[in-house]
C-alpha cells in the first residue's frame, strides 16, 4: 500500500514524540550514573579503612567464634544468594547477563540453592532459570534508598543465620567497567572464615604509628565485622545501579541514533512524495493550458 502525505506526517510526529521520550530518559539516566559512581568511589576509601581496622582487631585479638563459621563447620543449611538487577526494562541485557552468571555459578554449589532477587525483571529471570526464591526487594530508586534495602538484607541473613538456616551466603550483581560497559561478578559474604581473616591479618598498616584497639577488643570487632558486611552489600548495590543506568544510557543512545536514522528517512519519503504531488499538479495545469491553448487557435 502506497504511502500518502498525510500518513507520512503523522509518522514523523509520532517519531518526533518517541525521539523526546527517550532524550528524556538518556538525561535521566546520565544524571543517575553521576550520583552511584561518586558513591561507589566514597565506598572505595571506607570500605579499605573498615579492612585495616579488622586487620588490627585480628592481630590484637588472635582467633575468635566470626560470623557463619559455626554454620560452616557443621556443614548445615543451605546456600543463599542476592542477585541484584532492575525493576525497569530498556536496559539491554543488563538483567540476562547476571542471572545467567548467577545460574552458572551456583550450579555446582552443594546444597540448597535459594535467591534473593532484588528487582522484578532479575527475579523473572532467575524463576526462569529454575532458582528458588527465598525473597524479593524493589530496587532503590536513590543512594538514600540503599541504606533500607541493605539493612532488610542483613536482618534476613542474620535471622537465618542465629537458625543455623544458611551455610553460605553470595552476592550477584554487575560491577562498571569503562564507559557503558559493565561485567558481572560475585562475592561471597559469609562465612566469614580463616581465610578472608588471614588476608586481613597480612594488610600492612600505611603508617609508622602503631594503631592500638580502643575499649573492649571483641566490641570493636563485632562493630567493625557489621560495617564490613553493610559497605559489601551497599557497594555492590550501588555499583549495580551504576551499571543499570550506564546501561540504559547506551540503550537510549542507540534508541535516539535508530530515530534520527528513521526521521531522515521518513521526511526524505515524505518530501519526494510532495514534490511528485506538485510536479502532477505543475503537469495537469500545463496540460489543461495547451489544450485551451489549442482550442483557441
Amino acid at each position: 500500500m502506497s504511502e500518502t502525505t498525510a500518513s507520512l506526517r503523522r509518522k514523523i510526529e509520532n517519531a518526533g514524540d518517541l525521539q523526546s521520550v527517550v532524550r528524556t530518559m538518556k538525561a535521566l539516566a546520565a544524571s543517575s550514573i553521576g550520583q552511584y559512581e561518586k558513591s561507589v568511589r566514597a565506598l572505595g576509601d571506607y570500605y579499605h579503612t573498615v579492612e585495616l581496622g579488622l586487620g588490627v582487631c585480628f592481630r590484637e585479638s588472635g582467633p575468635a567464634p566470626l560470623i557463619g563459621e559455626r554454620q560452616e563447620q557443621t556443614g548445615a543449611g543451605a546456600i543463599d544468594a542476592v542477585v541484584f538487577g532492575s525493576d525497569q526494562g530498556l536496559v539491554g541485557q543488563f538483567n540476562d547477563v547476571v542471572a545467567e552468571f548467577a545460574i552458572k555459578t551456583l550450579a555446582p554449589l552443594p546444597g540448597k540453592h535459594r535467591i534473593w532477587a532484588v528487582g522484578e525483571r532479575v527475579r523473572a529471570r532467575l524463576a526462569d532459570g529454575g532458582l528458588p526464591e527465598a525473597g524479593f526487594f524493589p530496587v532503590p530508586n536513590s543512594v538514600k534508598a540503599i541504606t533500607p534495602l541493605v539493612g532488610q538484607i542483613l536482618v534476613e541473613s542474620e535471622t537465618r543465620q542465629n537458625h543455623g538456616e544458611v551455610t553460605e551466603l553470595h552476592l550477584f550483581y554487575n560491577r562498571p567497567t569503562s564507559g557503558a560497559v559493565y561485567a558481572p561478578v560475585s562475592q561471597r559474604l559469609l562465612p566469614l572464615d580463616e581465610n578472608w581473616r588471614r588476608k586481613l591479618f597480612d594488610l600492612p598498616w600505611p603508617t609508622g604509628n602503631l594503631p592500638e584497639v580502643m575499649g573492649g577488643g571483641t566490641a570493636t570487632l563485632r562493630a567493625l565485622i557489621r560495617e564490613y558486611l553493610f559497605v559489601s552489600l551497599f557497594r555492590a548495590c550501588a555499583e549495580s545501579l551504576a551499571s543499570e543506568n550506564a546501561s540504559r544510557l547506551a540503550a537510549m543512545q542507540r534508541a535516539d541514533k535508530n530515530i534520527d536514522d528513521l526521521l531522515e528517512d521518513l521526511n526524505g519519503t515524505f518530501h519526494r512524495l510532495r514534490q511528485s504531488g506538485i510536479d502532477e499538479e505543475l503537469f495537469d495545469v500545463i496540460s489543461g493550458f495547451e489544450a485551451l491553448s489549442g482550442v483557441e487557435k
